[in-house]
């Protein structure tokens, strides 16, 4: 049996609100006041500035997530992550046993792998 699905809603209401960009990973630190593993990112989004971003994304080495192109959704509200707060939310896959930055080359369509070689 299908899952229930949320109510249809256009894309005004929803993605046409968001200001979704790509951006790159430029550092990454260990955050050792949450709670949780956590890493603190500071995201270049080009000509729309630097934001800092908080996530449980440490089942990646730090040098694998630095360098890395990231979806950011930049017009959200910063998001308390315990003492912390994270300016951008990081759009992506996840799987039970690994919070993703870009999903394995394994996971991704044939469309997703050629696009990530454009990004790399």
């Amino acid at each position: 049996m299908a899952a229930n699905v949320k109510p249809v809603v256009s894309f005004e209401e929803s993605f046409g609100t968001l200001d979704i960009r790509v951006g790159r990973v430029t550092e990454v630190a260990l955050e050792t006041g949450t709670h949780k593993s956590t890493y603190k990112m500071v995201v270049d989004f080009g000509k729309f500035g630097t934001r800092v971003s908080y996530g449980r994304f440490t089942s990646h080495p730090e040098e694998e997530v630095r360098g890395r192109l990231v979806l950011g959704v930049l017009n959200f509200q910063p998001r308390a992550m315990g003492p912390v707060k994270s300016d951008v939310l990081f759009w992506g896959p996840s799987t039970p046993k690994r919070r993703a930055v870009r999903p394995p080359l394994s996971l991704q369509s044939p469309m997703q792998k050629l696009a990530a070689n454009c990004f790399e």
